[in-house]
């Protein structure tokens, strides 16, 4: 048996055909960095946005939800073109170079002197997160067996939840240092440029650690036309489409929790007379309890997503946020004793929907095209942001901080819905004795 067919196992987990121990130790390390260096932009942001160009508090959730609006439409074009790059070139030098244009937007961002800037370099940060975000995804789809698919996805996202503690708790660091003489730019500077070398030393990882190439022959690789169009071909198999779905609100649930929670928690910080610093320290504080919180529940959802139909995992994923992201609508403010057990609620519905679509997506999505349809995937995850933190920025300003939250729910509610009507519409026949099942109903 060779390298290339034989299948190794990583503790509980079994890994794919050729996939080697060592590159699922490296996706393992890189998980954990990823998306809490994408997300530690809410904090770097809401920083520069008080301390460095002292915008007023009522003007910030709008020129937040415009900035990820700007983001996000970056993004929506070149999620396709980058899918379609990882099935021809390689998944693992597409998502290197992501992290080191992460880097450089934080050491952009250090030097911010109007909000115009912001927008320039948000240019910048959508390159990064699109290379990063479908690098990331498409490697967690090849590595694992499918009997193993879901408690590799849950492993990544209790890795990556607490890797966005730890890097969120960076948010903490100006105000360290302003206590010990620093003044309120040059803490924002340290900050920035020590997440900046932290996401070139992932980068090197990566480029090193991961399985290069992809899983298929270079002769046997499709063209980029029809990469193109199988992203979205892919659709007319109910599974594929209620996973696109999903992507939708799982990437508007993560920024609305990532944005919103942080800016809450500060604003309120403020309000009650905090400084900028210590402000922001709160709102990443309400943040980083939700997060602590899926990662904890994370070990808890991943045998019960591999045991499951995968829609029917997904449904109750979306019942989970609805609740959370409703809950809110009962609390008063960030600052309230009782405020962490909302952020629990929030944290757990959060990366319940993560992990459901990120597994559903996983198990139907075939290898020939599979970083054009993750692609497609996050392309839907991308229209989701657009229009959530748009119109999120908006209700958070008019209407109520809770309100974005109540936004997602009700969107939460309609995919428990699509969920079962998919069950029931397109089910899956059960995994053979290898681990592998056959496609749904829907699929050719």
């Amino acid at each position: 048996m060779t390298s290339e067919s034989r299948q190794y196992r990583l503790g509980f987990l079994t890994l794919a055909p050729g996939i080697l121990p060592r590159h699922a130790w490296s996706l393992l390390v890189a998980a954990f960095f990823s998306i809490g260096l994408m997300i530690f932009i809410s904090v770097g942001q809401t920083y520069v946005l008080n301390a460095l160009l002292k915008v007023p508090v009522e003007q910030q959730g709008s020129i937040s939800g415009n900035l990820v609006f700007w983001t996000e439409l970056i993004t929506l074009a070149l999620f396709m073109p980058a899918g379609i790059l990882m099935d021809r070139i390689g998944r693992r030098s597409i998502y290197a170079v992501g992290l080191l244009l992460l880097a450089a937007t934080y050491v952009l961002y250090s030097q911010a002197t109007s909000v115009h800037d912001l927008y320039l370099y948000r240019i910048v940060y959508a390159c990064s997160v699109v290379a990063v975000a479908g690098g990331l995804s498409t490697v967690m789809v090849d590595y694992p067996a499918e009997n193993s698919r879901g408690k590799l996805v849950a492993t990544l996202g209790f890795l990556s939840g607490l890797g966005v503690a730890f890097i969120q708790g960076l948010g903490a660091l100006p105000q360290a240092l302003i206590k010990h003489g620093w003044n309120e730019q040059q803490a924002g500077l340290i900050t920035h440029l020590g997440v900046a070398g932290l996401a070139v030393a992932v980068a090197v990882l990566v480029a090193v650690g991961l399985k290069g190439g992809t899983p298929m022959h270079r002769r046997d690789r499709p063209g980029v036309r029809e990469l193109f169009v199988s992203g979205f071909a892919a659709a007319r198999n109910p599974r594929i489409l209620l996973a696109y779905s999903a992507a939708f609100i799982a990437r508007g649930d993560q920024s609305v929790n990532a944005i919103f929670m942080i800016l809450w928690g500060t604003t309120a910080g403020l309000a009650a007379g905090m400084g900028n610093a210590q402000a922001v320290k709160q709102g990443m504080f309400f943040f980083v309890i939700a997060q602590v919180s899926a990662l904890l529940w994370s070990p808890v959802l991943g045998p019960l997503l591999d045991r499951l139909d995968r829609a029917t995992a997904l449904g109750v994923c979306m019942l989970l946020a609805a609740i959370g992201n409703f809950s809110l609508l009962f609390l008063e403010s960030p600052l309230s004793a009782n405020a962490w057990v909302f952020s629990i609620l929030i944290g757990i519905g959060q990366i319940s929907v993560y992990l459901g679509a990120q597994s559903l997506i996983g198990q139907e999505a075939p290898t020939r095209q599979r970083g054009s349809i993750i692609g497609a995937f996050n392309v839907s995850g991308a229209i989701g942001i657009l229009a959530i933190t748009w119109l999120g920025g908006r209700l958070f300003d008019h209407v109520a901080p809770c309100a974005p939250f109540v936004l997602v729910g009700l969107i939460n509610l309609l995919l428990v819905a699509g969920s079962l009507y998919v069950r029931v519409k397109a089910p899956r026949p059960p995994m053979d004795r290898s681990g592998e099942g056959q496609p749904a109903a829907g699929l050719h």
